[in-house]
């Protein structure tokens, strides 16, 4: 016999369960109409939304949940669907998957691998389950579990031991770059010793800092992929199964992955679209300088969300190149976006003169680079405020790591899509969305980069040459390298305690920096917390 499963990839927005519900039950009635299929598969805490962080303390929530599953149950015949939910449960509530057919919650699985590490903090909300959840599925054993349970041994196992010949895993897996070769991988260190055939279904969308990449697969009991999503493409697939006394998963369409530049452009793209939009801002505005960083966020922006919800301003100071204006000018233009230019120097003076009397005396120095960045990102809000537009932040990674930034100042905004882009890859961002229409004028990409608040100033004034600030940084910030391991590696050990020194000294500034999407394996946020107030290394 022949078993059709349908894979629903899709985005949910945390908190809505009820619009979440609706898709489920529309999803899952195309998915038997249309599809003909006999199974669909969800993502994990459909309902919910991944992650739903401490809504998950709310009875009310919890309670909602379990209603819009009964509900669910109610209307769903004439096919399987497994949905992901928070179980409320006496005491702390499970994370569970749900076998709705025929009207009744049929079977329901608990998590038995609960991650606690990274972005991940899941025992703080959930408890373990232990047992494995086998049922029949047109006469087929089918076992479930969800996300964590394949990246290490216990539960695929347990569930092919009960007598499941196909698991069904769902998840909730973000994105950063290289992740879905090591989803594939860990998935087929376990069906080497399962000898199952495994459904792989992700959730795709942006949520906060995350995005979730989809890349859903099918995988047969040799660890051969015979199907493979797209990636940050919501999907609606079907994939047929010949059952015999074993499960064979039948050819499918197989994505390509993306090079690493396309992916993680896409990441970014996806991760600025559903924070705009499922927050309801009409759109993004932004400060355009005519230098690379804010090139790359103004097409990011543009591809997110069209050319015409984004507004790019030009704020030109007395250190302002002309080529920067330029530049800018023809980037916005290029692009379709609406251009304003507001030279700060008025406000500039007006701060000067105020500042005079208390200034007397004292030479210039930081103090005035600051104050035009704060005039700028006064401006910036009071266009976003006017518009009901969010407003991005246009610094990277490698200048948060180091606070080369100004806070209350470029720092301000709603939502910083290079937060985890260090420099480098900012360049080759640029490069790889100049192949697809070249918006971003070569010399943007070719002049060394510049804050532009004294004369001939340059990055490299304040830092280590951005390659080797960011081969620093990657090991000391992403891969917890001391100094002393960082200068075993070859650095000189007077940058190496230079930029160790000024990661250390900013955290206060990453704390009030916005939200940006994650890309790396270690992102500043949620996925690495640093104390304010530290003695160590020093």
């Amino acid at each position: 016999m022949k078993l059709r499963i349908a894979i629903a990839q899709l985005d949910f927005l945390v908190g809505d369960v009820q619009g979440n519900a609706r898709r489920v039950l529309a999803t899952a009635l195309d998915a038997r109409d249309r599809l003909k299929a006999h199974a669909v598969v969800f993502p994990e805490l459909t309902l919910s939304g991944y992650p739903p962080e401490d809504l998950i303390l709310r009875p009310d929530f919890l309670a909602a949940a379990e209603r819009e599953l009964q509900a669910l149950a109610a209307q769903i015949h004439g096919i399987t669907a497994l949905v992901g939910f928070p179980e409320q449960r006496i005491g702390m509530p499970y994370n569970s998957a749900a076998v709705l057919r025929d009207g009744a919650v049929q079977a329901i699985y608990r998590k038995q691998a609960l991650p606690n590490y990274g972005v991940f903090d899941e025992k703080r909300y959930f408890l373990a389950g232990h047992e494995p959840c086998v049922f029949d599925l047109e006469g087929v054993p089918v076992g479930v579990t969800i996300c964590e349970d394949v990246w290490v041994p216990g539960a695929v196992e347990r569930a092919a031991a009960a007598g499941a010949k196909l698991v069904l895993n769902i998840n909730a897996s973000p994105y950063q770059a290289g992740k879905a070769h090591q989803r594939e991988a860990v998935v087929r260190e376990r069906l080497a010793v399962a000898q199952v055939p495994l459904v792989y279904a992700n959730l795709v969308g942006g949520q906060d800092e995350l995005v979730f990449d989809g890349a859903s697969f099918v995988m047969d009991a040799a660890g051969t992929v015979v199907y493979r999503a797209a990636e940050f493409e919501e999907v609606l697939a079907a994939v047929d199964f010949v059952c015999r006394d074993t499960v064979e998963p039948l050819p499918g369409p197989i994505a390509e992955p993306l090079p690493e530049e396309a992916s993680v452009y896409q990441a970014l793209v996806l991760g600025i679209r559903d924070y705009v939009d499922k927050n309801r801002f009409k759109g993004a505005v932004l400060g355009l300088s005519g230098g690379i960083d804010s090139a790359l966020t103004l097409a990011l922006a543009a591809d997110a969300l069209g050319a015409e919800r984004v507004e790019a301003v030009a704020m030109p100071s007395r250190y302002t190149a002309d080529m920067s204006n330029q530049d800018a000018r023809l980037e916005a233009e290029a692009l379709g976006c609406r251009f304003h230019t507001l030279p700060i120097e008025p406000a500039f003076n007006t701060f000067l003169e105020m500042l005079a009397p208390s200034f007397a005396g004292l030479p210039p120095d930081t103090t005035e680079e600051n104050i035009q960045a704060r005039c700028r990102g006064i401006l910036l809000m009071a266009f976003s405020n006017k518009t009901g537009k969010i407003l991005l932040t246009t610094g990277n990674k490698s200048e948060m790591s180091v606070g080369y930034a100004t806070l209350y100042g470029d720092m301000a905004g709603g939502f910083a899509p290079l937060k985890d882009v260090p420099k480098m890859l900012v360049y080759r961002l640029c490069e790889y969305r100049n192949t697809l229409s070249p918006v971003i004028p070569q010399r943007v990409i070719d002049r060394p980069p510049s804050a532009e608040l004294r004369p001939d100033q340059k990055d490299e004034d304040s830092l280590p040459p951005y390659p080797v600030l960011d081969a620093i940084l990657e090991l000391y910030v992403e891969q917890d390298k001391s100094v002393a391991e960082i200068v075993a590696l070859g650095f000189p050990e007077h940058e190496a305690r230079r930029v160790a020194a000024m990661v250390d000294r900013n955290e206060y500034k990453r704390r009030q920096a916005p939200p940006g999407v994650k890309i790396s394996k270690r992102a500043f946020g949620r996925d690495r917390r640093y104390p304010m107030t530290c003695g160590f290394g020093r």
